[in-house]
């Protein structure tokens, strides 16, 4: 058995911890960094198999040391940058040994997806798409975990469904409560193509760097030993206490602390709670800077220019990079829009949420970055801000979709949106002279502002498209609509469109930002 000294960085072995049902379990975790308090050793570990958020620091007592795995030595071989390997080896870091004798490349992952739009022709085309075409990040994050289904594939003798392709419905194991028969929608001006969901990877699957101005998409070519490891133990803002779950970039000389102080109307940090005290004697703002143009009893939406307001901007993106993982921070807020929701008392408007878009989206992006802070989350407040982006994009007179790659959080949130969504329309359909009630994909694209392509993801992830006799046909079982019921029921907190007061701007006629 091997002893505590000789457990380095890189080592993989059981870890003890317990699970949400409160039971010890021993996953199989890999040290990432060790340090030495009073004499005490310290390991920074991370689960393998399990969300980053779940990374912490352990005592020697909870490694199961009789099964440890050491790092393989590597040979010093350069890098795409020309410069050598900076972490020690590991079991999947290492290339089978057969695939470099041979001279092969391991094979990259490819996403499989549906083409509309299809030429007069309407030839058979073969492939498929998978069950969750959003989440790019499976491919990204191997670290990512999240719920798969069975991947369909559409066989060569099957036509894809295009938006416009007439179909009817029929009943679903002898039941159906309604019938819906898809039927030619009115032409948009662009064709629309199934291409790959996450815009940031390049066509032969392999990642590519993110844009340097919009997107917030983490290049993870970048992720080192540093930035995979927390760095703030816990914030304090307002009455909460938060614990963070990733990294992010604040000063070095903070990260020491044992509690990083906020004040949370300006997002000002400070390093101790006499330094808070003072600030809050000459801060001023009782609610985030910008306008408010949402207002319905205690939940209002302010919209932040990241131009104008860059302090309070930057401030947030350092907040909310403690708790996204996919996205990467940039001090350049300019062209960003920030809106953030909070909730009123008597002593100001403390903020619940937040999402930022860019001021000019070439991929239809009406989301950047979105998150609710964990004090509020299960609440209903994630699909409130989902549904505000989609209330913004009508008035714009816009389709969007959130920028790509998803969180494991965000993709549940946005897939639970566009269901109920989705289904509050269909169900919401009446028959006229006694025939089943027709619409068209594009039809429900215009009315909920939500992109085709998640809108016909979200009738294949409900199972709702059947192909019969010719024609493609939406069946709503039993289950499928006492599930919605059930869940509208539980669906409190709505958008009020009445008491939305914004005017969108169009930021390409402006010179700068």
């Amino acid at each position: 058995m091997a002893e505590v000294g000789e457990v380095i960085e890189g080592c993989r072995l059981p870890v003890l911890r317990r699970n949400q049902d409160n039971e010890d379990e021993w996953p199989l975790a890999e040290i990432l960094s060790v340090k030495d308090i009073s004499g005490r050793k310290l390991f920074y570990v991370h689960y393998i198999d399990f969300n980053k958020r779940l990374d912490e620091w352990v005592t020697h007592d909870r490694l199961d040391l009789k099964k440890i795995q050491f790092p393989k030595k590597e040979a010093k071989t350069p890098t795409k940058n020309g410069l050598p390997g900076s972490r020690p080896g590991s079991p999947e870091r290492e290339v089978p040994a057969s695939a470099q004798a041979s001279g092969k490349t391991l094979p990259i992952p490819v996403q499989i997806t549906l083409r509309f739009n299809l030429p007069k022709e309407r030839e058979a085309i073969p492939g498929g798409e998978p069950d969750q075409p959003l989440s790019s990040s499976s491919c990204l994050q191997p670290n990512h975990r999240s719920t798969k289904r069975k991947v369909e594939v559409v066989s060569p003798a099957t036509p894809v469904p295009s938006e416009t392709a007439p179909a009817s419905v029929f009943p679903q194991n002898g039941s159906a409560r309604r019938a819906l028969a898809a039927q030619p929608g009115r032409k948009r001006k662009s064709n629309c193509l199934g291409t790959d969901e996450d815009s940031q990877d390049s066509s032969d699957g392999i990642p590519s760097a993110p844009r340097m101005t919009g997107s917030l998409v983490s290049d993870r070519s970048h992720d080192d030993i540093v930035t995979r490891m927390k760095n703030i133990e816990c914030i304090e803002l307002g009455r909460h206490r938060l614990k963070p779950w990733y990294f992010s970039p604040y000063p070095q000389e903070l990260t020491a602390l044992p509690v990083l102080y906020l004040c949370e109307f300006c997002l000002k940090y400070g390093k101790s709670l006499k330094c808070l005290q003072r600030h809050l004697t000459k801060c001023d703002l009782r609610h985030p800077p910008g306008n408010e143009i949402y207002r319905k009893g205690t939940i209002s939406f302010f919209e932040i220019d990241g131009r104008k307001n860059k302090s309070y901007s930057q401030n947030l993106c350092l907040l909310a990079k403690c708790f996204l993982d996919h996205k990467t921070l940039y001090y350049d807020t300019d062209p960003f829009l920030f809106y953030v929701m909070t909730e009123y008392d008597c002593k100001g408007f403390h903020i619940v949420g937040y999402f930022s878009k860019e001021k000019e989206s070439t991929e239809d992006y009406n989301v950047a970055c979105i998150l609710t802070l964990p004090p509020y989350q299960r609440r209903g407040y994630g699909k409130l801000l989902i549904e505000f982006s989609y209330e913004l994009s009508k008035v714009e007179g816009k389709t969007g979709t959130p920028e790509k790659p998803l969180s494991d959080l965000g993709l549940l949130s946005y897939r639970s949106y566009w269901s109920q969504t989705i289904l509050e329309i269909l169900m919401g359909l009446k028959s006229e002279s006694g025939e089943r009630p027709q619409i068209t994909i594009n039809e429900i694209s215009e009315i909920t502002s939500i992109k085709k392509e998640d809108v016909i993801s979200t009738l294949q992830y409900l199972n709702l498209i059947n192909y019969y006799k010719g024609q493609y046909i939406l069946t709503l079982s039993e289950d499928i609509v006492d599930g919605h019921e059930r869940a509208m029921l539980k669906r409190l907190l709505r958008i009020d469109s009445k008491c939305l007061h914004f005017t969108p701007k169009d930021w390409s006629k402006r010179g700068k930002w």
